[in-house]
């Protein structure tokens, strides 16, 4: 069941307090990370708070406003990617893409600022800006590694599609075939995209090496020919 993002006020301590998290189910916490804002589809960044990632879902608490705070679920979580693109969105961030329930049509609409009835379920987009952008790459490694702990569940008749592939497992693929063309990259700093369970391959950011012989072996042909003329 697609959940969506959702409100989120279940503090525990004083001051903003934290999250309280469902310790009964294994829920755990992985990172905290203060001075973050959060912009709901294409509206103005919140004021800044504090983010949590969880082993279960990512949670963002105001820091001045206890009774607002916001939550998604990591299978709802279908795509997350660092954007640094100023043309993309003035201010570097996580853009994450959240599944609901709703259709296309009823898809809340949020570039007014003025629509104060804000319906969480329908919020399809979330950006997470931190106050300095050198964090972005430490929270898409968190974000990264808590999505493979919540693959989505494979409904009966359906075939898994798992795109996140261990660096063994690409070892041992391509030994097999030592002359594929096509190679994995093995550096996990360049991903700048993550695709949470079974969802479009289109949404999925690969990096991939084209790694072509026969061009290699084309220009030394050439190379060859003009030295006999």
């Amino acid at each position: 069941m697609v959940v969506g993002l959702r409100q989120f006020t279940a503090r525990a301590g004083y001051g903003a307090g934290e999250p309280v998290l469902d310790t009964d189910s294994g829920e755990e916490l992985v990172h905290v990370q203060p001075s973050v804002s959060v912009a709901l589809g294409n509206r103005a960044p919140e004021s800044p708070g504090t983010l949590y990632i969880t082993t279960k879902q990512v949670v963002w608490l105001s820091d001045v406003d206890r009774a607002k705070g916001y939550a998604v679920d990591f299978l709802s979580l279908s795509l997350h990617a660092v954007s640094r693109d100023p043309e993309a969105y003035p201010s570097p961030c996580i853009y994450t893409q959240i599944e609901t329930e709703a259709d296309e049509d009823e898809s809340e609409d949020l570039d007014s600022e003025n629509n104060e009835a804000l319906d969480l379920s329908k919020v399809t987009e979330m950006r997470l800006i931190p106050s300095d952008a050198s964090h972005l790459d430490t929270l898409f490694r968190m974000l990264s590694e808590c999505a493979e702990l919540n693959p989505e569940p494979i409904e009966e008749g359906e075939e898994g599609h798992n795109w996140v592939f261990s660096a063994d497992q690409l070892e041992d693929e391509q030994g097999e075939d030592d002359d594929s063309e096509w190679h994995f990259s093995h550096n996990p700093e360049n991903s700048i995209g993550h695709s949470n369970g079974n969802h479009d391959l289109a949404q999925t950011v690969l990096e991939l090496q084209i790694n072509d012989q026969r061009f290699e072996d084309a220009e030394e042909m050439d190379q060859d020919s003009s030295h006999l003329h």
